[in-house]
């Protein structure tokens, strides 16, 4: 009936969505989710190409990085992205995963991501650890990462701060972006006063 993939797909979630009354949020995952799946890459794949014109306006397109699990996210690739898929991704963030190897736990902060990120974004969803407790350190510092990124988008001319402040960790208080290290011992901090506050309470 279709010819080809990503137009089957594109009708099909248009129909859905058109059905539901277009809610506010709804997202689509491509077959093609991230850099590496693209032939021969993002801004060239007539699989994204087609998606990007056909899939209504108002559905969210979910997109991991260069990889299914990436290490850095940078706005170059997000602009890319965006241009071929006529919207800002929703980033699903696989930084933390750990069910393709649940015996590893990952309780590092939240980083690799570009300043000023947020502004690309049509939204950003975290894939923890599999371990509930294990994820109070990766939500904490992606709060943390949250909060300068508002910051950064009142104060826009601080956002293109990418090149001083690289995808690590950055000079912190000093400027006002946003530090792993800082955000790690804030978690830290808080995670033992739970920790403390939970062993307190009675039969704990």
């Amino acid at each position: 009936v279709f010819p080809s993939l990503a137009q089957a797909q594109a009708s099909v979630a248009n129909e859905v969505y058109q059905e539901l009354g277009q809610p506010s949020v709804f997202l689509f995952c491509p077959t093609e989710y991230c850099s590496s799946l693209c032939s021969p890459s993002p801004s060239q794949s007539c699989y994204l190409q087609t998606i990007g014109q056909e899939l209504l306006p108002g559905i969210g397109v979910i997109w991991t990085g260069p990889k299914v699990v990436s290490q850095e996210l940078s706005a170059v690739l997000l602009e890319e992205v965006e241009a071929v898929l006529r919207r800002r991704p929703v980033i699903w963030d696989n930084l933390y995963a750990n069910d393709y190897d649940c015996r590893r736990v990952f309780l590092g902060p939240y980083m690799g991501r570009a300043p000023g990120l947020m502004s690309r974004l049509h939204g950003l969803l975290l894939n923890p650890n599999c371990e509930l407790q294990a994820n109070f350190i990766p939500i904490h510092t992606l709060g943390t990462w949250f909060q300068s990124e508002l910051g950064s988008c009142a104060h826009p001319d601080h956002a293109g701060m990418e090149a001083a402040a690289g995808l690590g960790d950055s000079q912190g208080a000093q400027d006002g972006s946003y530090s792993p290290q800082e955000a790690l011992e804030l978690a830290l901090r808080d995670w033992v006063a739970e920790i403390n506050q939970q062993a307190l309470e009675p039969g704990r």
